[in-house]
């Protein structure tokens, strides 16, 4: 495809393939499952609505998964159950805020959460999740840089928004900068009008990465993960409620991030680890460069000139264990 389809030079086909193996192999080790159900179900361990199955590990191996057995109906087939409106709407609500929890409280989300993947138990108003082998991790170093980009694009700081795609990871060629800042800007003016308050984080957010998709940019994995959670959870919602908004949900939760990792004490605190940072590097430099020192007059480090007739000279720097 790489060679013959130049129509699709912007993806790396084979990356994308590399990619797509890589997850294949990881689910069909379920060793992997189990670990990630672990976690799952010790994150839940306090919430009486969400059931995750505890592992058995005695009776798991790379091809074979023991799990607590969950009685209850996929929700695929909720059609069986003689559910009212005003519960289907429940149930549409209860697992948008389990997804939200998963990826704003604890950076690890189920990565596939179709509806064969849910189960309605018989506990009243409870869930429980199977199927652990696509999960996504966040870290708070991801969840601050998608707080960035969402404060930015919703002030509409369209200068700054390639700069935080590039610090999200998301590869462009530099000369699509302006088209993207137009495009971005076109993509805004629905929030032009509306407060901070008004503006849905997870929504804008969103937006960017269709954005990403339409101008054909590179988006780490773990982000095309994330977008495609957050989608499926809004169709599942919708298939048992028409007026869900996955969004509805998330806004508290994004704006409760978003104020977490902006005020004054969190602020200040990474200003003083950075300063520590900082601090201890410059500590060391004057040992540094004195061990630096002590191999050049002992003869540790040689440096020599060689000269190239069509580049100029270039200067090359070795370390010499025996002082020759």
């Amino acid at each position: 495809m790489k060679e013959r389809v130049h129509a699709l030079d912007f993806i790396d086909a084979r990356g994308l393939i590399d990619e797509f193996a890589k997850q294949i192999r990881q689910e069909l080790d379920y060793r992997l499952e189990g670990r990630n159900a672990q976690t799952f179900h010790h994150n839940f361990a306090n919430e009486p609505r969400v059931h995750v199955p505890r592992v058995y590990w005695s009776y798991t191996r790379a091809r074979v998964l023991t799990l607590t057995w969950l009685e209850g109906t996929q929700v695929a087939d909720i059609d069986r159950l003689p559910l009212t409106l005003e519960e289907r709407r429940e149930l549409a609500y209860q697992i948008a805020e389990t997804w939200m929890t998963m990826i704003f409280r604890h950076g690890f989300f189920h990565g596939d959460p179709h509806p064969a993947n849910i189960l309605v138990l018989e506990e009243a108003g409870a869930i429980g999740l199977v199927d652990f082998g696509a999960a996504g991790k966040l870290t708070d170093d991801d969840m601050t840089k998608l707080t960035r980009l969402f404060i930015d694009a919703s002030a509409e700081n369209v200068d700054v928004l390639p700069k935080r795609l590039a610090d999200l990871g998301v590869r462009y060629p530099r000369e699509r900068e302006d088209d993207f800042r137009a495009s971005f800007a076109s993509c805004t003016t629905a929030t032009t009008a509306a407060s901070l308050a008004e503006i849905d984080p997870l929504q804008v957010i969103r937006e960017a990465f269709q954005l990403i998709y339409t101008m054909n940019l590179q988006l780490p994995t773990r982000y095309l993960l994330l977008d495609r959670a957050i989608a499926t959870v809004g169709s599942v919602g919708m298939e048992l409620y028409p007026d869900f908004n996955v969004f509805e949900v998330a806004r508290p939760y994004a704006r409760e991030l978003m104020l977490e990792r902006f005020t004054p004490r969190r602020i200040a605190r990474e200003v003083r680890r950075d300063a520590f940072r900082y601090a201890q590097v410059f500590a060391e430099a004057p040992f540094q460069w004195h061990d630096v020192m002590e191999e050049l007059r002992d003869g540790q480090i040689e440096v020599g000139f060689v000269h190239r007739a069509s580049t100029g000279s270039s200067t090359r720097c070795s370390r010499s264990p025996t002082g020759s």
